[in-house]
């Protein structure tokens, strides 16, 4: 594995791990695809840094678990968004 590879992989968990980031964020960060992170954290950095790599993959379980409250969220709040904005031409 080439090693800038390895040290994107190092610096993604540490960034996942440091911020709680989900894939989408962390991959925004470092200007990569979600599938680059993920694969990346789950198995790149397994062989390089396996304890990091845990550390990582346990907030992004986490994540994953909550994505759906987080999603269910960000759709209220949209919704709540448009409502005050067709109230507010009303008057």
């Amino acid at each position: 594995m080439k090693g800038y590879i390895e040290e994107r992989a190092i610096k993604t968990a540490e960034y996942i791990i440091e911020t709680k980031a989900t894939v989408r964020q962390t991959a925004r960060k470092f200007g990569v695809s979600k599938s680059t992170v993920h694969k990346d954290v789950t198995s790149r950095l397994a062989r390089i840094n396996p304890s990091l790599a845990s550390e990582a993959r346990k907030v992004l379980d986490i994540n994953k678990q909550e994505r759906h409250i987080r999603g269910g969220l960000a759709t209220k709040e949209k919704y709540l968004h448009e409502h005050n904005l067709h109230t507010s031409k009303n008057i």
